[in-house]
């Protein structure tokens, strides 16, 4: 180990030991496991408030979701006019002022996360997530749901993780895998009851059953996940007639479209509202459905949704849906969050804010079609590898905006900032594919973006590439979206080998690359991606990671903001 990362690895445990990770502490950190089995159903005794007769009490359900470890105030980007606008949000620190502001205001408050919480952020990264749980545990928090990042580390982290969290946790889809599809135990009990107001409120969890396709499959190995369908009208029913609960909340980290399915899907009668996550989508009207109403809550910290319930006589007479802004330069920050942070990040400042790189347009990830941050990964991989047809990345949806200049006029990019970006530094890899493989599986990702059935889209955006130009029709029916393909200038040929390259993915048949199935030539190159983008900033600062159309769409505008449609829902 040269004296570089023997310098880092001793910051890394020192500030592990510090906050009772290793050595000692570790014997008070509870498996996530280990506390589904010994926790109840319902909340604490405590928990249980007086109703006051005939007088209306207003109870309120807060929601963050898919924050992805940003614990500073960014740069967001917000559609108005029908152009891009930037304004600081977030923050981890701005978050905890807003929380104590409601909680002061309303003492029936009681705040959720669901999920993507262990990362997106270099800070997690280099603690495996440790650095995160004495700021979510700060943040007081009542209730967790998993999402379908938290496996990043692996199946014990995660439990280790999630374990180490004050509040209780619940997910009704996620089982032990005994072994040969043999489905064990749930790993989180399925569902939590809040005694408040004189009425019970009962949350139900279900994260991302696709977990093991849309992230590496190693991950999440030892876990068996299963739809929500099949379990979902049994603990419905369990709430309201076993335990009568006034009101019943799905907690979901399924995506937007997939929540919008099971809304309208019989299984969900009982259920009143879905309060959703994975896809970054803020839902400021909540789409009403046939069994359900959804809504969901942006991302990174910059919103948290707010229900509020008014509870009457054991009954709940009226809901209110708000979508409440962090607004960084309004929200005051909470000085023992901000110190928190700074002690937790100080080990590892020098390394997160060191700047490997400018751009001269800002850079953003929230257009379905193409986005700045993709781009710019994408010119850096074909600047590495210049012999090799097409350049690809999947459809991210994590990583705030960044668009402010420092004082040479460009946008600083910092070590972190790649994090945010790639989180898992991926080794690069490069295969043979034929062009028909390359129009199969460009329909099939498109499919997974527009598939007219809502319970079959993916999470993610569309794929991302360079060095390839199609032209598509988005609504178009399955297998028939794709309406030209052009390789290095000329139209695509059936028959004919291209090469490709994108990043290795943990656990992937070694004949698998970016989903492509049945690739030949697979092989590891020698770079990472941290590496190919750090070399290339290096020399070619300041970037301009300009929208090349290597995708257009036909039949939406290229400014395409979200894949849900059919609903009246409208991204701003």
């Amino acid at each position: 180990m040269d004296q570089e990362n023997l310098q880092n690895e001793k910051s890394r445990r020192n500030f592990l030991k510090k906050i009772g990770i290793l050595g000692a502490g570790t014997s008070l950190l509870v498996g996530a496991s280990d506390l589904a089995q010994a926790a109840t159903p319902d909340s604490n005794e405590s928990d249980k408030k007086k109703p006051i007769k005939n007088k209306p009490q207003t109870v309120s359900i807060l929601q963050s979701t898919d924050v992805h470890c940003q614990v500073h105030p960014h740069d967001e980007l917000f559609w108005e006019d029908g152009k891009s606008v930037f304004r600081k949000t977030g923050g981890y620190a701005a978050m905890a002022s807003y929380i104590k502001q409601q909680r002061k205001k309303n003492p029936n408050t009681f705040f959720i996360d669901t999920g993507d919480m262990f990362q997106g952020s270099e800070l997690s990264v280099k603690t495996t997530g440790k650095a995160i749980v004495p700021i979510l545990n700060e943040l007081t928090y009542d209730l967790y749901l998993p999402g379908n990042w938290e496996v990043i580390y692996y199946k014990k982290a995660m439990q280790t993780l999630l374990g180490s969290l004050n509040a209780p946790k619940v997910c009704a889809n996620m089982y032990h895998d005994l072994g040969e599809g043999k489905k064990g135990e749930l790993i989180f009990h399925p569902y939590h009851i809040w005694h408040v107001a004189g009425v019970k409120i009962g949350f139900l969890g279900y994260t991302d059953p696709l977990v093991p396709i849309r992230q590496s499959p190693n991950y999440s190995k030892g876990i068996i996940y299963t739809k929500p369908e099949e379990n979902i009208a049994h603990y419905v029913d369990v709430l309201r007639n076993d335990e009568k609960c006034a009101f019943v909340i799905v907690l979901s980290h399924l995506g937007l479209s997939q929540q919008i399915a099971l809304a309208n899907s019989p299984e969900c009668a009982g259920v009143d509202y879905i309060l959703g996550g994975d896809t970054h989508e803020r839902v400021r009207v909540p789409i009403e459905c046939k069994y359900a109403k959804v809504v969901e809550p942006g991302a990174f910290g910059s919103f948290v949704g707010r229900l509020d319930l008014t509870v009457l006589n054991g009954k709940v007479t009226d809901v209110q849906y708000h979508l409440d802004e962090i607004d960084a330069q309004k929200i005051k920050a909470d000085k023992e969050m901000l110190a928190l942070i700074s002690e937790n990040e100080k080990p590892f400042a020098d390394d997160i804010y060191k700047v490997i790189g400018y751009s001269s347009v800002p850079l953003y990830r929230y257009f379905v079609v193409e986005n700045t941050i993709d781009t710019l990964v994408l010119d850096a991989l074909k600047w590495k590898m210049k012999d090799i047809d097409i350049v690809l990345s999947n459809g991210f949806r994590f990583c705030p905006p960044r668009t402010t200049p420092d004082h040479t006029g460009n946008i600083p990019i910092t070590n972190g900032y790649l994090f945010d970006m790639l989180p898992v530094d991926s080794r690069v890899r490069t295969a043979k594919v034929t062009g028909k493989q390359i129009s199969d599986w460009l329909e099939k990702e498109l499919n997974n973006v527009f598939a007219k059935d809502a319970s079959k889209r993916f999470g993610g955006w569309v794929i991302k590439f360079k060095g390839m130009k199609i032209t598509f029709n988005a609504f178009a029916e399955m297998g028939k979206r794709v309406q030209s393909i052009e390789i290095a200038g000329k139209s695509l040929e059936l028959e004919k080998e291209y090469s490709i390259c994108a990043c290795e993915r943990d656990g992937d048949p070694a004949d698998m690359l970016c989903r492509i199935r049945n690739v030949k030539e697979a092989a590891n190159t020698e770079y990472t991606l941290h590496s190919v983008m750090t070399e290339y900033l290096k020399q070619n600062s300041p970037v301009s990671p300009v929208l090349p159309n290597s995708a257009v769409v036909l039949d939406a505008p290229q400014t395409l903001l979200t894949q849900v449609y059919g609903v009246s829902y409208e991204f701003r």
